[in-house]
C-alpha cells in the first residue's frame, strides 16, 4: 500500500532556471546563470527544500506534479506599478503630464470608496498572479482605504507586496490632495498595521516631487527616520516637461534628483521609477546612496517620454530592475516588460541579453529590495514562489523554439514571443494561486504533460513548412 501523501510536500518536475549572479548588461554570459534541465524542485511547508534530478523521483509520500518539458522560473518581481490604474491602460493620449490629468487621476479618485478599493485590490493582485508575478511594489492611491485594501489581498493570498500610500499635497485635484498633518497621521496608522505583517512591507510614497510642497517631503523624510526598515518609492526624471518643471518648483536643487537627496528620502531601500533623464552627478548619488531605479520600458515607449540608459547606469553601478508601469505601461506581464526592455537598448545601440532582461524581474529585483533571503531564486530556504511556463505557446513561437541553437537562443524567443498565455501555474509559498484554464485558486490537478505535444506540434509545422511550395 502507497504511502500516503503529505500536503505540506510538493514536488515538481520541470527545466528549472535561475541566477546565482549579475550575468552582465550585453553580451550574453552563463557563468551567472543555473540552468537544470529536467529535475524535481522540493518544497515543505511553502519554502524549497531542495533539487533532485529527474531520474531520482521524492518517495510515494510528495504530492508530485510532472512538467517535464516546461521552464520553472522563481516568480517575477515587477518594481514599480499602479493598482489603482487598472481601469486606464492603453488609453490614448498625448505626454505625462497631460496623461495624468485626463486619465489618471480621475480613475484614482474613485479610490475614496472603500468598496470600489476593496474590488479593485482583489482583481489587481489576482492579475499579476495571472501574469506570473509574485511579488510588486505598487502605488495606490492617496486614500487610506485602498492601501489598506490593497494590503489585505495581498496577505490574502500570502503575496510579498511593498506599498504605500500615496503623498499629494498640491498640483492635484480635489479628492486627491492631503495635507502634511493628516498624511503624517495615516501613514503612521497605516505602518502600525501592516508594516511587517505576514510579508508586507510600507513604503513612504510621494508620488513625484511636483505634488508634494518641500513641507511634505521633510515628513516623508522624517518618517523613514523614525521608522526602521521603511522603503521609499517615487517618480523621477521621466519626462523632460515633468523635469523642467520640477526645476522651476524647486529652484534651489542642483536637479530633479536632487530635491530628494534634499529631503532625505534617498538611501538603500529607496525605489525610483523611470530615471530617463538624469545625468552622470545623479548616477553617482543613485550609487552612493544603495538606490534603485525601477525601469519602465513598456510605459516609456508608450507615452513617449525617452529611451533609458541603462549602459550608463550599469557602469555607475546603479541597480536597475524591470516594472510594468501599469496603468502607464500597456500589460502586467513582466515578459513583455523584458522584450520592451530590449528594443529600447536597441534603440540606444545596446543589446540587451535576455539573461540580464530576467535577472532584473527575478534575482536582481530581489537583491536591489534586500529581499534575496527570500525570493528571486530557487535557492533551498527561500519562499516558494515559483512560475511554471510553457518554452512556446502557437505555431510559430513553437517552430522558433525548435530550431534555438543554445539556452540563451531559446530564452531569447520565449521573451520576444512569448506573454501571460505561456504561464501554466503561479505558486505562492507553495500554494498555487494561479493556474492556466482553472477559475479556481490552488487547485492541485496535475497539469496535462507539455513536451510531447509541444514538440510534435513542433515538428508538425516544420514540416508543413518544409514542404510548402511558393
Amino acid at each position: 500500500m502507497a504511502a500516503p501523501r503529505d500536503p505540506a510536500r510538493r514536488a515538481l518536475r520541470a527545466d528549472l532556471l535561475d541566477f546565482t549572479a549579475d550575468p552582465g548588461l550585453g553580451t550574453p554570459s552563463p557563468a551567472a546563470l543555473r540552468h537544470r534541465p529536467d529535475h524535481w524542485l522540493l518544497i515543505e511547508h511553502g519554502r524549497i527544500a531542495g533539487v533532485l534530478p529527474g531520474s531520482e523521483g521524492p518517495g510515494d509520500d510528495w504530492q508530485r506534479e510532472d512538467h517535464r518539458g516546461r521552464l520553472l522560473l522563481p516568480g517575477l518581481i515587477d518594481t514599480h506599478v499602479h493598482s489603482v490604474q487598472l481601469d486606464v491602460v492603453a488609453s490614448y493620449g498625448s505626454e505625462l503630464l497631460d496623461w495624468l490629468e485626463r486619465y489618471t487621476f480621475p480613475a484614482e479618485a474613485r479610490h475614496a470608496d472603500a468598496e470600489h478599493a476593496a474590488a479593485q485590490a482583489n482583481a489587481f493582485t489576482d492579475a499579476l498572479l495571472a501574469h506570473g508575478t509574485t511579488a510588486a511594489v505598487v502605488f495606490p492611491s492617496v486614500h487610506a482605504a485602498s492601501v489598506d485594501a490593497l494590503f489585505a489581498a495581498a496577505r490574502a493570498r500570502g503575496m510579498r507586496l511593498i506599498a504605500g500610500k500615496v503623498l499629494m499635497d498640491r498640483h492635484a485635484p480635489d479628492g486627491l490632495r492631503d495635507d502634511v498633518g493628516r498624511a503624517r497621521d495615516e501613514c503612521e496608522a497605516l505602518i502600525a498595521r501592516w508594516h511587517g505583517s505576514d510579508r508586507l512591507a510600507y513604503a513612504v510614497t510621494p508620488r513625484f516631487a511636483a505634488t508634494s510642497t518641500p513641507a511634505q517631503l521633510a515628513m516623508a523624510g522624517a518618517l523613514l527616520r523614525r521608522h526602521q526598515g521603511l522603503y521609499m518609492q517615487t517618480h523621477v526624471a521621466e519626462n523632460r516637461a515633468e523635469v523642467a518643471w520640477v526645476a522651476q518648483l524647486f529652484p534651489e536643487a542642483r536637479s530633479y534628483l536632487d530635491v530628494y537627496h534634499r529631503h532625505g528620502l534617498l538611501g538603500e531601500r529607496a525605489v525610483l521609477a523611470h530615471g530617463i533623464w538624469l545625468d552622470d552627478a545623479d548616477r553617482a548619488r543613485l550609487a552612493d546612496s544603495g538606490a534603485q531605479i525601477a525601469h519602465c520600458p513598456g510605459s516609456n515607449l508608450f507615452l513617449g517620454s525617452g529611451l533609458f540608459d541603462w549602459q550608463a547606469m550599469a557602469e555607475a553601478k546603479v541597480p536597475v530592475s524591470l516594472a510594468s508601469d501599469v496603468g502607464g505601461g500597456t500589460s502586467l506581464s513582466m515578459l513583455r516588460a523584458m522584450a520592451d526592455a530590449y528594443r529600447v537598448q536597441a534603440l540606444r545601440g545596446v543589446r540587451l541579453s535576455a539573461f540580464r532582461a530576467l535577472h532584473a524581474a527575478t534575482l536582481g529585483a530581489a537583491r536591489a529590495l534586500h529581499l534575496d533571503h527570500e525570493i528571486g531564486s530557487l535557492e533551498p530556504g527561500r519562499s516558494a514562489d515559483l512560475t511554471v511556463w510553457d518554452w512556446a505557446v502557437g505555431a510559430v513561437p513553437l517552430a522558433r523554439d525548435a530550431l534555438a541553437r543554445d539556452l540563451h537562443e531559446r530564452l531569447f524567443a520565449w521573451v520576444m514571443l512569448g506573454d501571460e498565455r505561456n504561464l501554466v501555474a503561479t505558486l505562492v509559498a507553495g500554494r498555487t494561486r494561479y493556474r492556466r484554464g482553472s477559475d479556481v485558486a490552488g487547485v492541485q490537478g496535475r497539469p496535462k504533460k507539455a513536451a510531447s505535444v509541444a514538440r510534435a506540434a513542433t515538428a508538425g509545422v516544420i514540416g508543413a513548412v518544409a514542404g510548402s511550395g511558393p
